[in-house]
C-alpha cells in the first residue's frame, strides 16, 4: 500500500485492538468496532486519552510523519548510516508551519522559530561534521585531490626537492634571515 493511500483513509483502531478469534475473554475487554467510531469530535476536557489521541493528535501528526518519511527518503537516510538530516528538527518545523493558528503567516525555518532560538541559546549544538555537509560530488573531489597530492609527494624527484628545502631551512635559518630583512625594511 502506498504511503499516501494509508494517510487518506481514517484510522480504524479495531484492527489494532482485535484479539484472536479463539480468545473470547480478551475480546470482551477490548473495544469493538461498534464503540470505536465517533460521529462528532469529543469534548477535549472530558474525553478519554485514547479518544483525544485519535481525534486531535493523529490527524495532525500522521501527515507530518508521512512527509518526514518522504523527506528522509530524499535525504537517503535509509541508504546510509549517518546523514545530516535531523528528523526531529524537520517534524518540529513542519508542525509549526502547519499550525492552524499560523495559517496566514509565511513559512518559518527551523532556526527562526522563537522557542527553538530560545532553546539553542541555552543549549548550543555541536557543529555538523564536514563529512556530512559535503555532497557526494564534493566529497569525491576532496578525496581525489588528497590522493593525487599523496601520489605526487611519493615521486622520487619531489621527495628530493622536499629534502633539499628542509636542509636549506635548517642550514640558512630562513626565519631569522626573514626577520633581519624585514627589520632593515622597516628601519628605512
Amino acid at each position: 500500500v502506498s504511503l499516501e493511500a494509508g494517510i487518506l483513509q481514517p484510522l480504524h483502531m479495531e484492527r489494532f485492538n482485535s484479539a484472536p478469534a479463539g480468545d473470547t475473554g480478551v475480546q470482551q475487554l477490548l473495544p469493538t468496532a461498534e464503540t470505536a467510531p465517533f460521529p462528532q469530535p469529543p469534548d477535549t476536557k472530558t474525553c478519554s486519552p485514547q479518544e483525544y489521541i485519535e481525534h486531535y493528535i493523529f490527524p495532525v501528526l500522521l501527515p507530518g510523519l508521512a512527509e518526514l518519511l518522504h523527506r528522509a527518503q530524499e535525504e537517503k537516510c535509509f541508504e546510509r548510516k549517518r546523514t545530516k538530516f535531523i528528523a526531529f528538527d524537520f517534524l518540529i518545523e513542519w508542525l509549526y508551519n502547519k499550525n492552524p493558528k499560523r495559517k496566514d503567516e509565511s513559512f518559518t525555518e527551523f532556526f527562526s522559530i522563537p522557542f527553538v532560538k530560545d532553546w539553542l541559546k541555552d543549549h548550543p549544538r555541536p557543529p555538523i561534521p564536514l563529512s556530512l555537509l559535503l555532497s557526494e560530488e564534493a566529497a569525491s573531489i576532496v578525496i581525489q585531490s588528497f590522493w593525487r597530492g599523496y601520489r605526487v609527494r611519493c615521486d622520487s624527484e619531489v621527495q628530493e626537492l622536499r629534502q633539499w628545502q628542509k636542509q636549506l631551512r635548517e642550514e640558512k635559518n630562513i626565519t631569522e634571515t626573514l626577520k633581519k630583512f624585514w627589520a632593515k625594511q622597516e628601519a628605512k
